[in-house]
């Protein structure tokens, strides 16, 4: 796929992904990092180097012998990455020696983000890391505040949550005389982050938003997209996209954020390499995180970086190493393996207390559905309930079933997954407003509500949900439906709801099967071919016994 040789300082987890995404474009790599390392464990290249990636020697030989050089760790040596790149101009290195070194530098970025008017939680050097300085930083900030080590922190490794003037001194032990900074305690309620591509043009591009959960400070899942309003999700999109553009160079970036309460976001750490937040990417998404890093830093194309479909949703869960039995985290991978759409990534690593060892992706059509398989790995639920909900069917009254039943055997015969119920827009509105706004995060694409007399739910429900509303008009005792008919039809600009005819439910179920597409367009197809067949053989009976002996079998 491409000449040039790449060199890859580090060879752990994200060594490894980006080695399996270069073997199969056919990329040749070298890797610096300590013999069987993950990265090395995949590629039999006699070539690799056994070394460190902060030995300015080992990286100046790596440095000979590639034509670009990467990173899949930021704790390299940036001062011999300068001067390999004067000692060698024709050699490209990404991201640059200059980002690397502003990340790596926590209170350095900090200073980079705000330089470039990017929103971050307030930060103060530790000039003297005495209890007296911090006493100081806690009067200013206000207790809880955050004491992070500048460098060589990662996974929780180097932060320290100092909740009162009682921890200082444990916490100056914690972090063991590193080079340190206070930042100000942000009552987030959700953490963010998004995978960021820079391509050699200084372009950037944006993976989908997601939503990660930490546990003792280290990534535990990676909710994708994440669970956030469309608003929240763009303005986080937009946040990360104009902070990976300040940085020079090209590669992935990776930017972590915290959402607030009040719907503002906050940057909160960059990584200049892949990151733990865009696993999920090997399978949700048209290009993996590994293989838009390898395509940016060689110059080649680059498409959107979107999920697989319109409909995809995706859990990562890292697999970390079992605090009490080495081996037990791989029931984890076994229950993951007996799920649809559940894929295991393992490292290579020798199983300890904590470390992340692997990590499993769940792909599916909803985040309900990815739930409810996450829940069956974890050992939270016995099985998995494949049964989840793909259309709603609703009415105001029970009065209305007999008449739903007809759309309930047309999903059934599909066997399409649904839920019905009885939802009331007059007698039951907060039920229905529940109901409405729900229904997207509860995995259904589609409603069918039926409705008599005034048949104001179908409209009220549209107006409350971005999933299509298929309307029933039932037909009532005083106007034979047709007031049901013009309250649906009668929907203003903006608010559209589908309406079939009155009664007719069976073509609201077999609309739904239509909007439901993928894997019911064959059943559909079949359907419609039986339906052509019927009225064929009644076509040639009428023709062949004529049209007085076929009246008189219908009457039998």
């Amino acid at each position: 796929m491409d000449s040039k040789v790449l060199g890859i300082l580090g060879g752990g987890q994200l060594g490894r992904m980006l080695v399996e995404e270069a073997n199969r474009l056919n990329i040749k790599t070298i890797i610096l990092d300590a013999e069987n390392s993950p990265a090395k464990q995949i590629s039999n290249s006699t070539e690799h180097l056994t070394g460190s990636f902060k030995s300015s020697e080992d990286i100046e030989l790596l440095a000979s012998k590639c034509d670009v050089l990467t990173i899949e760790i930021e704790h390299v040596d940036v001062a011999t990455l300068e001067k390999v790149s004067e000692k060698y101009p024709n050699l490209q290195i990404h991201p640059s020696p200059k980002t690397i070194g502003l990340i790596k530098d926590k209170y350095l970025q900090k200073l980079h983000l705000i330089d470039h008017g990017i929103k971050v939680a307030d930060s103060l050097e530790v000039k003297e890391n005495t209890n007296a300085a911090l006493t100081t930083i806690g009067d200013q900030f206000q207790y809880p505040f955050l004491l992070k080590s500048r460098t060589e922190a990662y996974d929780g490794r180097g932060n320290f949550v100092v909740h009162d003037e009682s921890e200082i001194d444990e916490a100056l032990k914690f972090l063991n005389n590193r080079p340190l900074y206070a930042e100000r305690f942000a009552p987030f309620v959700k953490e963010l982050a998004v995978m960021i591509i820079k391509e050699q043009d200084g372009s950037v591009k944006s993976f989908p938003v997601v939503e990660t959960i930490h546990k003792d400070n280290i990534c535990d899942t990676c909710f994708a997209p994440a669970r956030v309003s469309q608003r929240e999700l763009d303005n986080s999109k937009s946040l990360a996209l104009k902070t990976a553009a300040t940085f020079p160079g090209c590669g992935i970036f990776g930017v972590e954020m915290f959402l607030l309460a009040d719907g503002q976001v906050l940057v909160n750490e960059i990584a200049p390499r892949p990151h733990n937040s865009g696993h999920y990417t090997i399978d949700a998404c048209v290009v993996s995180q590994f293989e838009a890093h390898l395509r940016a830093v060689l110059g080649l194309p680059i498409p959107e970086l979107g999920f697989v479909t319109d409909n995809t949703a995706a859990i990562m869960l890292n697999v970390l190493g079992d605090n009490e039995v080495a081996g037990k985290e791989l029931q984890l991978c076994e229950r993951a393996l007996e799920v649809e759409g559940g894929s295991v990534y393992l490292y290579g690593k020798e199983s300890k207390p904590k470390r992340k060892l692997g990590h499993i992706n769940i792909v599916s059509d909803s985040m309900a559905s990815c739930e409810n398989k996450l829940k069956y790995i974890t050992g939270e639920s016995d099985k998995v309930d494949e049964k989840i909900a793909k259309v709603g069917v609703i009415m105001g009254s029970d009065s209305d079933l007999p008449v739903m039943k007809a759309a309930c055997d047309i999903l059934t015969s599909f066997a399409v997954p649904f839920e019905v119920t009885i939802v009331s827009a007059h007698r039951t509105p907060e039920r229905m407003f529940e109901y409405a706004k729900s229904a997207n995060k509860r995995g259904l694409k589609t409603i069918i509500a039926g409705a008599g007399g005034a048949a104001h739910l179908p409209g009220m429900v549209a107006a409350m949900t971005v999933l299509p509303v298929i309307g029933v008009p039932v037909k009532g005792s005083v106007l034979d439906g047709v007031d049901s008919v013009h309250s649906i039809l009668q929907m203003p600009r903006g608010v559209p709801v589908a309406t079939v005819a009155i009664n007719n439910s069976t073509n609201a179920g077999l609309l739904a099967v239509r909007i439901l597409g993928g894997e019911y367009l064959g059943k559909m197809e079949k359907f419609m071919e039986q339906q052509e067949q019927e009225v064929l053989v009644k076509a040639e009976k009428l023709e062949t016994i004529g049209y007085e002996e076929y009246l008189t079998s219908m009457k039998k």
